[in-house]
Parts: structure tokens; C-alpha cells; sequence
């Protein structure tokens, strides 16, 4: 995430090492006996073009748009299935061995990541606020990887932090500047992650001078998240700038005015070998063009507030769209 957060990271170092040991035995790529076979997988029937499997981290818009991905794959005549892991920990990995095709990421997010695992977690940022340069690094760093980073649209989700309206109003905050002047002591709710990434806990204390003071692990602007905050057992919740569901919390988003969040526009990255094809790219770029942050904004709504199913959502959308032939 993502969004440098997005997902949640294991703190268990070593155990994240090994689940990706484990996903590596059943590797075979596109057409082979991949994850899709596996819990937390939804399982397809090999299309005519051959079989995919989507990587999902498991919150809500990635749900969504593996779903996304999905059907438009589905319908270019791709088998597809989705495949939720549990960070970026784990299915950056697994997209380089081909256990899984296609996943949807983060512009800025993915580049700081693979950045930091190339050249160590001080090493100089290469995201920025221009999605064009940050898209031009994200591919530098992947490529060697044999990873397609396809090209980014309109539709952009940053981090964002809010805090519940009283809050805000008990401590004259409307921008994560006015929170560090607080000089309040701060317990962030946020995916165990955000200790180590540099725009989550590290960013908010550098940049910020927030004083935090405990990270909650419940995830990234999960219900219980934002719940834990409207209950004042937190004070800050990290979510998203698409997150539809924060005035059913009470909570209002503090503005990034120091612009520590970079160009996290959305789109596809694909494994090279078992999914680089022409049509693959051609279907997904379909999706990515129509998108945007407005869409993303009320179908993570009708996810995260109507209570629809993601599989639903997506194609309701498509179809609205016209990005679904059949």
C-alpha cells in the first residue's frame, strides 16, 4: 500500500520469510497449478487464452480490484481467480516466481518498496508527488525483476489519517502539521507495518513531529480501526483518501500539507513471462483509463457501507461502463 500502508506487513520477519517459502513450492505460473487451488483462493476454469491468477491483499479496494481485474480477464477469454495474501511482504514475491499473474498496486507505494528492498530501508526515496517520473523509477526497479509495470491512470488513493470530529475540534487540528504542534501523544491505528514504512509512523514523526506512541495493529482503515478511534481508545487512524465511510465514524481526514504521500496512482503490474501478453495489457489498460478516485470512492461505498459483495460491485461497474463484451 500502498499507499505505503495499505496492507498489513508481518513484523514476524521470519514468518513472513517462510509462507513465502511455502508459496514458492507451488509455483507454476500462468497456465500451471498455481495458487488458485489454495485457501483464500476462488478457483476458475482455465479459459481458451489460458489460466491467471489475481493477487488481492485482502482490504477492500484491492478486493475490488483483483474483482476488477478478474472479469475483464474473464471476458478477453483468460481463466482467472483471485488470490488474497496477506501483505506485499508476500505477493510481491510470489508475482516474481509466478505463483501469481497480476495484481493491482500503487505507483509510489510499489516503487518505495522494491527501492528499499534493492538498496536497504535508508535508501534515498525515488516517489514523488509527479506520477509520471514516479511511474518512470517504479519501472527501473522492476523490470530487472521480471515484473510489467502497465501503464497508471486518473484513479489515485493515497495514505491518509483522520481523526474524530471532536478531536479535531477539542485540539484546533485540521492538518497533520496542527497535530504535531499539539504535541499530543498519539496511538495510531494502522497495519503493524507502519513501524517500519517510511510514510506511515517514521514519515508522520520525521515530517510531522507527531508524537506516536503505540501502534494499534487493526489494520489499514478497517472498521475495527476506525471504531477503535471513534471510541477514543486511539487517536489517529490510518486509512485511505478513498475511503467512503468515515462520516459513519464521526472521523474527518487532517490534511497532508507537508505532501508526505506520493503519486499512488492505480495500476496493473504483471509477471513478464507468465502474463506480459499483448491482450492481457490491452484488457487491463481498458479498465484503468475509465477508472477514477470518484469511482473508487463510491464503490469502495457500496462495499465497505451497502454491505454489496465485491464481485457484485465490479461488475455492475463494468457493465456500466461497457468494459464487459458479454
Amino acid at each position: 500500500m500502498s499507499r505505503t500502508a495499505r496492507t498489513r506487513r508481518m513484523v514476524r520477519v521470519a514468518g513472513a520469510a517462510a509462507a513465502a517459502a511455502a508459496l514458492a513450492a507451488t509455483a507454476a505460473g500462468c497456465g500451471g497449478e498455481s495458487l488458485e487451488g489454495k485457501e483464500g483462493g476462488s478457483g476458475a476454469d482455465g479459459g481458451k487464452k489460458g489460466s491467471l491468477v489475481i493477487g488481492s491483499a485482502g482490504f477492500t479496494e484491492s478486493s475490488l480490484m483483483a474483482e476488477l481485474y478478474k472479469q475483464v480477464l474473464e471476458d478477453a477469454g483468460y481463466g482467472a481467480s483471485v488470490k488474497t495474501l496477506e501483505n506485499r511482504e508476500l505477493y510481491e514475491p510470489a508475482l516474481e516466481k509466478g505463483q501469481i499473474d497480476v495484481v493491482p498496486e500503487y505507483a509510489a507505494t510499489l516503487a518505495e518498496f522494491l527501492n528499499g528492498k534493492k538498496n536497504g530501508s535508508k535508501a534515498e526515496p525515488v516517489a514523488s508527488s509527479d506520477v509520471d517520473k514516479t511511474v518512470a523509477e517504479l519501472k527501473k526497479l522492476a523490470e530487472p525483476k521480471g515484473l510489467k509495470v502497465l501503464p497508471a491512470g486518473d484513479a489515485v488513493d493515497q495514505n491518509a489519517f483522520a481523526v474524530t470530529k471532536e478531536f479535531a475540534a477539542k485540539h484546533n487540528l485540521k492538518s497533520l502539521s496542527d497535530l504535531g504542534k499539539s504535541k499530543q501523544k498519539i496511538k495510531l491505528a494502522a497495519g503493524d507495518e507502519c513501524e517500519i514504512r517510511p510514510f506511515c509512523q517514521p514519515g508522520l514523526e520525521k515530517t510531522y513531529g507527531i508524537d506516536i506512541d503505540g501502534i494499534d495493529p487493526k489494520g489499514v482503515g478497517t472498521p475495527q480501526a476506525k471504531q477503535a478511534v471513534k471510541d477514543g481508545s486511539d487517536q489517529l487512524v490510518l486509512t485511505t483518501t478513498t475511503d467512503a465511510t468515515l462520516e459513519d465514524f464521526g472521523l474527518v481526514l487532517l490534511e497532508d500539507d507537508k505532501r508526505l504521500q506520493n503519486a499512488d496512482n492505480v495500476l496493473p503490474v504483471v509477471n513478464e513471462k507468465d502474463a506480459g501478453d499483448k491482450e492481457i495489457a490491452t484488457a487491463l489498460n481498458r479498465l484503468t483509463e475509465t477508472l477514477t478516485t470518484d469511482d473508487l470512492i463510491q464503490l469502495n461505498r457500496k462495499i465497505d457501507a451497502e454491505r454489496e459483495k465485491p464481485a457484485d460491485v465490479a461488475k455492475e461497474y463494468l457493465e456500466s461502463k461497457g468494459l464487459l463484451k458479454g
